[in-house]
This record gives C-alpha cells, structure tokens and sequence, in this order.
C-alpha cells in the first residue's frame, strides 16, 4: 500500500507549462540577475493588469512595486505615509506579525483594535472609538490604519474607509493572505493609498518568497521604489538624503511570478472550490463550524485558508494529554528557527480539543494549525494599546485552519473531513 502523502495547510504550485522555468531561464541567460530587470518590470504590469480589472468590466489605475517581502511592503508603505518615531498606527490585532512589526521598525506605536464577528476582521465600531480615544489621549489622530484580510476574507471595506477618510486617515490595506479576494467586485488593496500583497511560499501564487505594493498613483510608487532602493538621489555618485533600504524584488523571483500569474485565477477558483466542498463535508459534523463569508454579495473570499471553530464541548481523542509536553520543533513545515521555552502553556492558548485536533491530524499527515494569535496577547506588545471586544481571543481559543491550497485533491478534503470525525468522541 501506498504510504500517504502530507496534505499541508497550503503549498504553491508551479504551473503545468512550466512559464516559470522560462521566465527564470531568460533572466539567468540574459544576466539579470539582479533586484530590478525585465521580469520584474513585467511582473509589475501582470500584477497591476489584475488589480486593476473590475469585476463589472471598468478599470482602476492603481502601480505596483514589487518588493523583497510583504513585510517589506507593509513597511515602506508605512513609511511613505509619514510614520515616524513617536506616532501611532491603528493596527488590526487578529493577524500575522508582519501586519504590525513594521510600525515598530519605524519607531512608532501599534494601537491594536479587535474584530467584529462576522468577518473576523477589524470592528470598524471599535475603529472609530480608537481614533476617538487616540486624539483625546495624545492630541493628534493616529498616521494610519491597517486593516487585514484574515485568511482571505474580506473586511467590512465600507465602512473602514469611510471612517478613514472622516478623520483624514490613509488606510494600509494588508491583503498578503487575500490576493484576488474583491469588495463589491473590485481588488483588494486598491481601495486604500496602499495595498499590500504577499507571494511567499504558501500564498495564492508565490515567488518563492517577496511581496508587492499597490500604489494608488505614480507618484506614491515612485516614492516607494526611490526608498525600496536606497534612497539615492540624481547626481553620478552616491547621495542620500533619507534612510532607504534594499527592498526590490529580485529579477529571478519575479519570473517565477510572472508564470504564476498564468495560473493565479485557476488557483482561486480551486481554493473556492475546496471551501465549499468543506462546507458540504462538514455540515453535519456536531460542533464543528466553517468560517465563512458574509450572505452580502458584495463580499468574494479567495478562501486563501478555510479555518473552522471548534465547540468548547467536542471531545477529541488525546486531549487529556494536551500541552503536557513543551514543543521542541517548528510545528508546520520550514518555519525556521524557534526559541525554546520551558513551559508548554501560555496565558493565552487553543482550548485543549483544538491542540489535541492538531496533534491527532498530524498523526494522520495532516498539517493543522490554530489561527492567529492575536497581536495584543502578544509578550512584545504587552504595553500597547488595544481596543478590545474578546471577538479574536475567543476565536483563537476555538479556531483551526485546514488545508486548501492547490496541491490539496478533493479526495484529501474527504480524507481530512474523515480523519476529523475519527478524532472526535462520541456521546454515544
């Protein structure tokens, strides 16, 4: 018998014609190999192509720059909106760290607002009250707000924007996990003065690493390429005014995204496709609940993770032995380097059926993972301010993520549905 394979969260995949073996060819044959070239060049177009495509057939006008990183991306986007030492962005706290690292590089403050339930994305009620409270606080209005399309989803756009611009506050979109998710049929990242995209390894379509920045005109993009390559100024030698970074994309990555393009639509629809197959599989499964998107039309998930929550009452085999011993290893592939700890728990974790789920799916070569920890639980930004509801921190509590990427089949969605319903003990 066939030993089964690991069905990871979400892994890349190359297209079938292999246009990113060409693109890379090219840029090795021709000697770019660089952080700026003709790949690059391209890739921003295909990029900027996309974003600016309505789903009603209209166009935007958006730029785009590619860059080293999302994180990259987050930062010069920050950068460029005037973030310096001493002020506060408004940061949404249900998300990765690479949402609000940045703002700590620049020296300034995140302000982390909490989630409303629907979306689980930034409470734009919340939103307001920070603003608010921030100016009576400090005397001045927050720099700028991030919002994050958490896994995906869409936030609630509308609203953020409209407080945003009341106030007189531009608006970061972090749209790293939502590349191709739309609001009312237009892009993610386009509503904003920036949006900002991801293409690591495990994104919608990957350049094995690297990110990008949608500009809402030339001027900001010339901006952000101006400190994405270290700020030089226009005389024959070296001179510099500002601080800038070697943030560009390398012309060898951006081949590879310039063929994934070519399956970036194929990639969505698959990811569509799987989150309803969950929803199907699932629907009968007691306590166990799908993440999904708002009734509103308006709203069009990529569906980048299907997370699901789990009923603090589901039983899950294992779980009396739930964090009794501290983890050693990087749980979930090549995360790289992990500091050792001396205790297995936090003040802040999953319930214990949700680690024992974990545990007892990656017995079974399955790749489960908690959602995100919220930021404002986080020792680094202990002393932060937060507006919070509990919305994130119970998600947390009772959140998973299950595998959607390109490379996972109909039949592992059924393999993992049923290795889920092993995993839970029945009542009966």
């Amino acid at each position: 018998m066939e030993e089964r394979k690991t069905i990871y969260l979400c892994l890349a995949h190359m297209s079938e014609d292999g246009m990113e073996q060409k693109y890379i060819k090219e840029a090795f044959d021709t000697n770019w190999v660089v952080p700026m070239g003709p790949n690059v060049n391209a890739f921003e177009q295909n990029l900027a192509d996309f974003a600016n495509g309505n789903a009603d057939g209209s166009k935007l006008d958006r730029k785009v720059v590619c860059l080293s990183a999302g994180t990259a991306a987050v930062h010069l986007a920050l950068l460029a909106c005037g973030v310096g030492r001493g002020d506060e962005v408004i940061v949404q706290s249900f998300t990765f760290c690479a949402s609000s690292h940045p703002i700590i590089y620049l020296g300034a403050t995140p302000v982390f607002v909490d989630s409303e339930p629907e979306t689980w994305n930034m409470d734009p009620e919340l939103l307001e009250k920070a603003i608010i409270d921030r100016k009576e606080k400090t005397g001045k209005y927050p720099k700028a707000i991030v919002p994050v399309a958490l896994y995906g989803m869409p936030y609630q756009i509308d609203r953020i924007m409209e407080i945003a611009n009341k106030y007189g506050i531009p608006v970061v979109e972090d749209a790293a996990e939502g590349m191709g998710s739309r609001f009312n049929g237009q892009v993610l990242g386009t509503f904003g003065k920036f949006g900002v995209l991801s293409f690591n390894g495990n994104k919608m379509i990957t350049t094995s690493g690297g990110g990008a920045l949608i500009c809402h005109n030339a001027e900001d993009a010339n901006t952000v390429m101006w400190y994405a390559t270290q700020a030089r100024d226009a005389y024959p030698y070296y001179e510099h005014t500002a601080i800038g970074y070697n943030y560009r994309m390398s012309n060898v990555c951006a081949g590879i995204g310039r063929g994934q393009m070519t399956v970036l639509d194929a990639h969505i629809a698959h990811h569509k496709h799987v989150q309803e197959l969950y929803k199907e599989l699932l629907k009968d499964v007691k306590g166990i609940t799908l993440h999904e998107q708002p009734a509103d039309p308006r709203y069009d998930s990529n569906f980048w993770l299907c997370a699901a929550t789990i009923d603090p009452a589901v039983r899950i085999k294992g779980q009396e032995n739930a964090y009794k011993e501290v983890i050693k290893t990087a749980v979930g592939g090549a995360t790289g380097v992990i500091r050792t700890v001396d205790s297995p728990i936090t003040d802040c974790q999953p319930n214990e059926n949700v680690e024992a789920l974990r545990v007892f799916m990656l017995r079974k070569k399955v790749e489960c993972r908690p959602v995100w920890k919220p930021m404002h639980k986080q020792p680094v930004y202990a002393e932060a301010p937060a507006y919070i509801n509990g919305v994130s921190e119970e998600i947390f509590k009772e959140g998973v993520c299950l595998p959607a990427g390109p490379m996972v089949t109909d039949d592992d969605v059924h393999y993992i549905v049923d290795c889920i319903k092993e995993a839970i003990i029945s009542d009966n």
